[in-house]
């Protein structure tokens, strides 16, 4: 099984198209498993708002303790954040948009005393210092890399490409 790593912020609008061409395009390569890479594209203490951080980090929560549905995870938070510019720096906002996916009560817990974000800022880390991102979505594997244009994204194309 190849492991294909998603470097991806939900606050990025290429990054939902990004997502939507991914999920368009999986059904046709079942050798892949897809590892997603949480990362901010502007981490705080950066004056670029509104800032994901409190989403990525119920990511991680949601993936650390079993999330009922993954990709219905994805498709709310980008939606909400996206299309309707729900306010994802207010923990009570972020569990609202995934409610009845993880248990809303620990994952507020989880937000509020900080339990996942030393992580989140590891896998900042780990995206951009070891994986040299500058631009999401990015897209590792086996050793290729697929990083989107600043302003432009990816197109489905290259995406499909990519994963050949």
């Amino acid at each position: 099984m190849r492991k294909l790593e998603v470097f991806f912020d939900y606050e990025c609008p290429f990054c939902k198209i990004g997502y939507e061409y991914l999920m368009e395009l999986l059904p046709k390569h079942q050798d892949i498993e897809v590892v997603w890479r949480p990362c901010e594209s502007h981490p705080r203490p950066e004056n670029h708002p509104p800032h994901s951080d409190l989403a990525l980090q119920a990511l991680r929560f949601a993936l650390d303790v079993g999330v009922n549905d993954e990709h219905e995870f994805h498709r709310r938070m980008f939606q909400a954040v996206a299309s309707e510019r729900r306010n994802v720096e207010v923990i009570d906002t972020v569990v609202d948009i995934v409610g009845g996916l993880v248990d809303a009560a620990a994952l507020k817990t989880a937000l509020t005393d900080g339990t996942c974000a030393k992580q989140q800022s590891e896998l900042n880390e780990y995206a951009y210092s070891e994986n040299g991102v500058w631009f999401v979505p990015a897209f590792r594997m086996d050793g290729k890399k697929l990083d989107a244009a600043g302003g432009v994204g990816v197109t489905k194309k290259q995406l499909e490409e990519f994963l050949q």
